[in-house]
């Protein structure tokens, strides 16, 4: 345990420094100060040192440089080394054992003004210095980093004013996270106003769990713009993006209707009418829908709003929308209404990865017909073909190992996210069932190659017609001859679609 005897208190926030600073005195606690803190405290009638009389440098630039001298910082970063201990004697540094700070109040001044430089003048300096200096010194110092941390100070205090390691090492870790969240918010600040940096920041309310942080950087106003609705959230934001880059992939001048939860299809329909194809693709899993984000290819009108409106749904998004279907998907504050402007294009995909990234192409292959194989004596019919190839698409766009079954241009069953393929296939096949769907003649698209004839087995007992899979395995003849002997029709992509 170590005793707190001194101790350097500069703060914005001077909630409950009169508690501290009482404790502090009744522990026989060195306090030193400075501007209007000092002035607060000396004003309790608690007897402050001034930080100017330790230094014997006064407060200049307007108060800007006030702490910043080897002195108070000497006194932080000292160690118990003979040569710290010496270099001290020499140069007449103090101890200091606490350091509380609160920040100047920078994200409360961007949002309160647009004054840049009122903005600039609440830029921090001297305490994040502070800050940081007492947080790297852990062993020897207490960092007190932020008004939310008063509470666990005043209990040591009233303790017996000493501190374990333990305590230290944890109060320093969140004073680092302070310190980069600070200035995390001056750069995005700064990046917003750079004329040459078009990239733009945004914060969001959190990141893909409510105790992660969450930012999206990039010109998200480019491609979709929001009409209505709470703040669109990380979740929501990778939902959009799968939604739209299926939507990118399907080709068809008809209505396309998509409904997306956690980053997988649900459901797709392709019709004459968004109506049509917004109760067809609803009708594909109706529960997994509830909360979910649906796409549509085409204006929202006003009965097809009414319908859309009877659904919980979290966003809606669109290229455009009649001004009484906006009415009505309007009343409900929180529904997100996103206005489709372009779908985005994308070359390089990127992602953290041990203590690095991992880069890629996208995946920007898709295949029509023609190029795939028709490897069984039954070639698909046309109402097939144009089946299989929706069926690819989706696969592509679903987590591996995916299972994905379309008919009459509608999909009716999906298994996802699966560690076998079987498993993937019955989980499609059970869906399908339970929502009423007859198999008899439909497609289906594996991401991946069969490895074994099982998958074809299973797809022909339930009443599968077709097949589309990339191909590749050293016993794919099995799966062929099973398929010519049961009168399926198979073809290979030649391409594999894994989604990790």
């Amino acid at each position: 345990m170590k005793k707190i005897k001194s101790a350097l208190i500069s703060v914005f926030n001077k909630d409950r420094i009169d508690e501290i600073c009482t404790h502090l005195s009744s522990n026989n606690v060195t306090i030193y100060s400075t501007g209007g803190t000092y002035k607060y405290i000396s004003n309790l009638g608690i007897s402050v040192k001034k930080v100017e009389d330790l230094t014997s440098y006064p407060s200049i630039l307007n108060g800007r440089v006030k702490t910043l001298h080897p002195k108070i910082f000497g006194g932080i970063l000292k160690t118990n080394s003979e040569s710290d201990i010496e270099d001290s004697k020499n140069y007449d540094i103090p101890n200091i054992d606490l350091v509380i700070i609160d920040l100047y109040p920078f994200a409360e001044t961007v949002k309160n003004t647009k004054n840049h430089d009122e903005i600039i003048e609440k830029i921090d300096i001297g305490g994040v210095s502070l800050i940081r200096a007492a947080a790297k010194n852990y062993e020897n110092v207490v960092c007190v980093s932020s008004s939310s941390q008063y509470e666990k100070l005043i209990e040591i205090l009233k303790d017996d004013c000493s501190t374990d390691i333990s305590t230290r090492k944890n109060l320093a870790s969140e004073a680092f996270k302070k310190s980069s969240d600070y200035d995390f918010k001056i750069f995005s600040y700064l990046n917003k106003e750079s004329v040459e940096n078009k990239s733009v920041i945004r914060e969001l309310r959190y990141g893909e769990n409510p105790h992660q942080k969450g930012r999206f950087i990039g010109n998200i106003d480019e491609y979709i713009t929001q009409l209505s609705g709470k703040d669109i959230s990380y979740n929501n934001l990778l939902d959009i993006d799968s939604s739209l880059d299926l939507l990118g992939d399907l080709k068809s001048k008809k209505s396309i209707f998509l409904i997306h939860k956690h980053n997988n299809p649900c459901g797709l329909a392709i019709r004459e009418s968004v109506l049509e194809a917004y109760e067809d693709a609803l009708s594909c899993d109706n529960i997994s829908a509830f909360g979910g984000i649906l796409t549509s290819n085409r204006t929202i009108d006003k009965i097809s709003a009414g319908q859309i409106d009877k659904l919980f749904f979290e966003i809606l998004i669109a290229p455009d929308f009649d001004d009484e279907a906006l009415t009505i998907l309007k009343s409900k504050k929180n529904r997100i209404i996103i206005k489709l402007n372009k779908i985005p294009s994308k070359s390089i995909q990127s992602r953290s990865c041990l203590n690095g990234f991992l880069e890629q192409d996208v995946d920007n292959k898709i295949e029509d017909f023609h190029d795939f194989k028709v490897v069984t004596n039954k070639s698909p019919d046309n109402k097939n073909s144009d089946d299989l190839v929706i069926a690819s698409i989706i696969a592509k766009h679903t987590k591996s190992n995916c299972i994905v079954i379309v008919k009459d241009q509608q999909l009716i069953g999906s298994g996802m996210g699966q560690v076998s393929r079987i498993d993937a296939l019955d989980q499609a096949i059970e869906k399908s069932k339970r929502f009423g769907f007859e198999l008899r003649d439909s497609s289906l698209a594996s991401d991946a190659f069969f490895p074994f004839s099982d998958c074809v087995e299973i797809s022909h007992k339930n009443g599968i017609d077709s097949i589309v899979q990339p191909g590749g395995s050293v016993r794919d003849q099995d799966s062929i001859d099973f398929c010519n002997k049961n009168k399926m029709s198979m073809v290979f992509s030649g391409i594999r679609h894994f989604r990790h």
